[in-house]
């Protein structure tokens, strides 16, 4: 990491919840962030307009689409120059139990699910680490789950990509180390965002706060929080490693 330019870092699915947290946190650290969006413009350009901070810009993208993702590493390096950090945090999660399923839906489910989220993150991080060994620094960081550990028994598809997207993490940490670039994985539980306000507030809700002795589940700024932690210079040594952010909701 190069401690005389600013940070420059692309942060996928950030027009809302853990991935605008991200945007913030970064942004009051002195960040220059590129920020990926699906199809909610106006929430991304709200939240631009709100960074503290120049040079942030906002690239859209579906990653559904086989090449979206490397296409759109392409472009940010292209206006940026290079990228000292990857927040690879764009996902979707739909229910298909298997019990209730039909064939054509379990398949659709699954392709469409490990699509977004693990095919797109390794064809980004593959294009964005090229420039990251040319550099020889830079830090990948993985939002995961902790699905990937407890199991998710209406949504497998999203279990499996998680624990995919660890994986992923682990290998690349292996093989990038020596260039001196850290890969991460943050494993979050239930998180606050405003699409699991509304399950929060219903019995489930409560459910899933008793969970924790702490008696509430994460807050989109603590994932943040630890995503900076973790492009710290004292934090390299942590590359590999799978950081549990669950308020003890679930121990391994």
């Amino acid at each position: 990491m190069n401690p005389t330019h600013p940070q420059k870092i692309l942060i996928t699915g950030a027009s809302r919840g853990i991935g605008a947290a991200c945007a913030r946190a970064f942004a009051e650290e002195g960040a220059q962030v590129a920020l990926h969006y699906r199809n909610a413009k106006e929430k991304a350009t709200a939240l631009l307009a709100d960074l503290p901070g120049e040079g942030h810009q906002l690239y859209s993208a579906d990653f559904s689409e086989a090449g979206a993702a490397g296409n759109l590493g392409r472009q940010v390096l292209q206006d940026f120059g290079t990228l000292d950090v990857l927040v690879n945090n764009a996902g979707i999660y739909t229910e298909h139990p298997i019990d209730s399923c039909s064939d054509e839906d379990w398949m659709s489910q699954w392709q469409q699910i490990l699509q977004v989220n693990l095919l797109a993150a390794a064809e980004l991080t593959q294009v964005i680490s090229q420039s990251m060994i040319e550099q020889r620094s830079g830090r990948i960081i993985h939002i995961g789950s902790r699905g990937a550990f407890r199991g998710e028994p209406e949504s497998p598809a999203y279990g499996a990509s998680k624990a995919g997207l660890h994986a992923l993490s682990q290998s690349l940490s292996k093989k990038l180390g020596g260039y001196g670039i850290g890969v991460y994985a943050i494993a979050p539980g239930f998180v606050e965002t405003d699409m699991g306000l509304q399950v929060l507030e219903t019995e489930r809700g409560e459910a899933l706060k008793a969970e924790s002795p702490f008696r509430r589940v994460a807050k989109p700024e603590e994932v943040a929080h630890t995503a900076v932690f973790l492009t710290k210079e004292q934090s390299l040594f942590l590359s590999g490693g799978i950081i549990d952010l669950n308020g003890a909701s679930y121990l391994r």
